[in-house]
């Protein structure tokens, strides 16, 4: 544990912090700022492929075969994106980099449209149509059919295949366990196994299985849990102006604080605000732009605009208000928050929601974590196909069904610090990829 945060400090230091925030800012400058678009992409998210011809994407309207909607791989998006990381991962910033965190976070997800918005253009630009139709495409055919680079493709893949069994398996086990564990009592063993039984009967079913689960499951899912943002967002609203000055002013705590101790303080804020918004949104990551590629959409600027509006909804929409529910709730029921643990600070605000309480929390958390476990085992079965071909790919689900379980009884901080690690090992070659062939993408 010592050796992985000491590996995690370094990685997170200065250096990539200032890459992936210059990343975010070159990008919303370059392209224009694309995240004025937003109501547009939007509304183009919501067309069927014959009304795509008229949004300018003339190749949408012929049958889309097996390939997923538009609004299906955002789905399969905001499926992977929208879980414990808005929740929990919120939670666990705010404990280790203070209230300040929130607002990096929120700012690594403004400017992180950008970036997702150039991912999700190369990979649908550098993807690949198989035997069977359907389109695989990337950062790792980014990296080989753009960059000519096919060991960058597979060491991006593998970090990918390695974030699938991370990210995608044991962050939401983990965190279900926790949470049926604490407002239910419930062993962490059976919420295991009933996780890998219920996601293992979706992702056996292939793309559209798993596109089809998402488009049903995650738009209810995500109002929902905003609603019950909303209403406690309500009941702490005689602390919510005083929670925001406090937020801001704790993201730049050097004004109150000196020389070294004060840098520590702001770096440390950045570090987890930006690698929370990182995990939770995946700009900078690249991992959306996977299920971007799976698209029926030719036209690259129209599916880059509509993948852009699931960082807008995961960071900017949820983590929002999921970190203004925590720091109001530090402020109306201190008591709730002393001596929590630093994944219990959401349970503790959502401890105050009228008659529901802990339980609305707990559905909400499992109900995002399966849809997470489903949309990053897609992500990771490309992966898994892009290194060892097809033949693959049944091993590579065996194995995913198998880590869901016990993702569910590992340690969680263990989790999370190797969270950080895989994050930051994949957003390197993605950035890369993004610098080397940015003046290909067009807004």
């Amino acid at each position: 544990m010592t050796f992985l945060e000491q590996i995690n400090d370094l990685l997170w230091g200065l250096p990539l912090i200032i890459l992936l925030m210059g990343t975010h800012i070159y990008f919303t400058c370059r392209l224009r700022f694309p995240q004025r678009n937003l109501f547009r992409a939007i509304r183009l998210s919501l067309l069927s492929a014959e009304d795509m011809s008229s949004a300018g994407d003339s190749s949408a309207a012929p049958k889309a075969g097996r390939n997923l909607s538009p609004f299906s791989a955002l789905s399969t998006t905001l499926a992977a994106t929208l879980g414990t990381g808005n929740i929990i991962g919120v939670s666990t910033a705010v404990a280790l980099g203070g209230p300040g965190a929130i607002f990096w976070c929120w700012i690594t997800g403004i400017l992180g449209m950008a970036t997702a918005y150039g991912e999700c253009y190369l990979s649908v630009r550098y993807r690949q149509r198989k035997e069977d139709g359907l389109y695989v495409g990337g950062p790792m055919y980014v990296l080989k059919n753009g960059l000519h680079n096919k060991t960058l493709g597979s060491l991006y893949a593998l970090c990918t295949l390695a974030a699938a069994f991370g990210v995608g398996c044991t962050t939401q086990a983990n965190s279900v366990t926790r949470a049926a564990n604490l407002s239910f009592g419930i062993s962490p063993h059976p919420v295991g196994i009933a996780l890998a039984v219920i996601t293992g009967a979706v992702i056996l079913g292939g793309i559209r299985s798993i596109g089809n689960l998402c488009e049903r499951t995650v738009p209810a899912i995500t109002f929902l849990y905003l609603f019950g943002c909303v209403l406690l967002l309500c009941l702490y609203r005689h602390q919510l102006v005083t929670a925001v000055v406090w937020i801001i002013k704790d993201a730049f705590s050097f004004t109150s604080l000196a020389g070294g101790v004060a840098g520590a303080s702001l770096q440390r804020a950045m570090r987890y605000g930006i690698a929370r918004g990182l995990f939770t949104n995946e700009a900078g990551i690249g991992t959306s732009a996977i299920a971007a590629a799976a698209s029926h959409t030719e036209e690259p600027r129209i599916q880059a605009y509509v993948s852009m509006t699931a960082v807008f909804w995961d960071t900017v929409v949820m983590c929002l208000l999921t970190g203004l529910v925590v720091v109001c709730n530090m402020l109306y029921d201190p008591a709730s928050t002393a001596g929590a643990a630093e994944t219990d600070l959401t349970a503790a605000a959502f401890s105050h929601l009228p008659y529901v309480g802990d339980a609305f929390l707990t559905i909400s958390l499992c109900a995002f974590a399966v849809t997470t476990l489903i949309g990053w085992s897609y992500f990771g079965e490309k992966a898994a196909e892009y290194l060892g071909g097809n033949h693959s790919v049944p091993l590579y689900k065996l194995l995913y069904i198998v880590m869901i379980y016990l993702g569910a009884i590992i340690p969680m901080h263990l989790v999370w610090e190797c969270t950080d690690l895989i994050n930051g090992l994949m957003a390197l070659p993605n950035l890369l990829a993004l610098w080397a062939l940015r003046r290909e993408i067009k807004s």
